[in-house]
């Protein structure tokens, strides 16, 4: 697969409202929190969610303490599910439906989540053994996603989370080897690996992180201004309340926009181009 087509594939995983039948406001589970002002159990419709489906306080989510409803993204999940698996049939016309259309919308989450992953790397330079590995992987995740609602609950999704991940990691590996080479002074990339580590409020401003391994691990309110994080791997990192004011992130690998909206940054933030600069930064 070229990478342009690729880079489309990418591109095109972002959430349509008008076309979801409010998925994410009703099948979700929320717990009063900091980033939820009420209790919601997963299948019932949150109190904001209007009969059109929209939101009436979609302008004010952040002021009404509804945070979490600015940083969550279904990558394009919940239309699919809508218009697509269930043929434009809404849970409000057949509860039974719902029930089980709510289940669907967290697995098609998932297919999305991989398929954005696989689409992403396949836009980089890899080798042709890699490229050709992860277009069939990507081929094959993409059939996931046109199953029926049946097929899909029937589906393991760790099994194929768990082979995409092996081929992410060697194209990681293999990206950052490369970036690494080139770096002043004599490094090894074992230097590059923190995967998992606790650098949680970490003061990192100014640094230069490029290719550095930060898969899984917690980046929670860690101070990144101005910080060159190209190259870096941030595959299930968690970046909530992190600061990229000024960072340069424009080649940064596996980021989403649920990591990105978590985060805080600013207009001299850098970010890839699959990434939107979420509305409320500063």
């Amino acid at each position: 697969m070229n990478k342009e087509k690729a880079q489309n594939i990418r591109e095109g995983l972002t959430a349509d409202c008008s076309k979801c039948f409010g998925l994410c406001c009703t099948a979700l589970n929320i717990i009063a929190s900091s980033d939820f002002p009420i209790n919601k159990p997963a299948g019932t419709p949150c109190m904001n969610l209007q009969s059109d489906y929209s939101c009436q306080i979609h302008s004010r989510l952040r002021e009404k303490g509804f945070n979490g409803c600015t940083v969550f993204d279904c990558l394009g999940a919940g239309q699919v599910v809508s218009q697509i698996t269930f043929n434009g049939q809404s849970w409000q016309d057949n509860p039974e439906t719902g029930q089980k259309m709510f289940r669907v919308f967290s697995l098609m989450e998932q297919i999305h989540e991989m398929i954005a992953y696989a689409a992403e790397v396949l836009s980089y330079d890899i080798s042709s053994a890699l490229s050709g590995k992860l277009t069939e992987k990507l081929e094959e995740l993409q059939n996931l996603a046109k199953l029926g609602a049946d097929e899909l609950l029937s589906l393991d999704l760790i099994m194929y989370r768990f082979s995409l991940n092996e081929l992410l990691t060697a194209a990681s590996n293999s990206i950052r080897e490369n970036i690494i080479a080139k770096l002043p002074g004599d490094k090894k990339i074992k230097d590059f690996y923190h995967a998992r580590a606790d650098w949680m409020g970490k003061k990192l401003k100014n640094k230069d992180l490029r290719a550095n391994d930060f898969r899984g691990a917690y980046l929670i309110a860690a101070d990144m201004r101005n910080t060159d994080l190209r190259a870096v791997n941030f595959i299930g990192a968690d970046l909530r309340d992190a600061d990229f004011s000024g960072a340069d992130l424009s080649v940064s690998m596996f980021l989403t926009q649920m990591q990105i909206n978590s985060a805080k940054g600013d207009v001299k933030t850098k970010l890839p181009a699959h990434i939107q600069r979420p509305s409320h930064w500063i």
